[in-house]
């Protein structure tokens, strides 16, 4: 499968130039895809603006591919999908699943937002008082 791969400073955007992608190309996106978690930016976008269909079985495959790199503390959107496959999450009922924005940008936002939200929930810098209310 050819992807373009455009990295930033807090994640990976990984864009297929395929316009379809079949069940039997699975291996070849989840490989793509989950080198990351291994990489020193494991946050990574899936931006689908080439692509015109998927077949059910990529659907389920992203949603998975989500799920390892949140289990992992990293970040997995998909970004610019068209109707076509977005249609198929919704047939698959996995769009209410799936993290993903209209735009490029907004999943930068979200990226961010989460790295934040990380950042915060492993810092020991803080403390919570436990006052008595008497």
């Amino acid at each position: 499968m050819k992807v373009k791969i455009d990295t930033k400073e807090k994640f990976t955007v990984l864009i297929p130039e395929e316009t379809n992608i079949y069940d039997n190309m699975a291996g070849e996106l989840a490989a793509a895809c989950q080198q990351y978690l291994q990489a020193p930016i494991k946050n990574l976008i899936l931006k689908l603006i080439n692509v015109q269909h998927i077949d059910g079985n990529i659907a389920q495959k992203i949603i998975e591919l989500q799920q390892s790199f949140y289990d992992s503390s990293a970040s997995f959107l998909v970004c610019e999908m068209n109707q076509n496959v977005r249609a198929v999450f919704e047939e698959k009922d996995l769009l209410e699943i799936l993290n993903f924005t209209p735009t490029e940008s907004e999943a930068w936002d979200i990226v961010q937002m989460e790295e934040i939200e990380r950042e915060l929930l492993d810092s020991n810098d803080f403390s919570f008082d436990l006052a008595d209310d008497k």
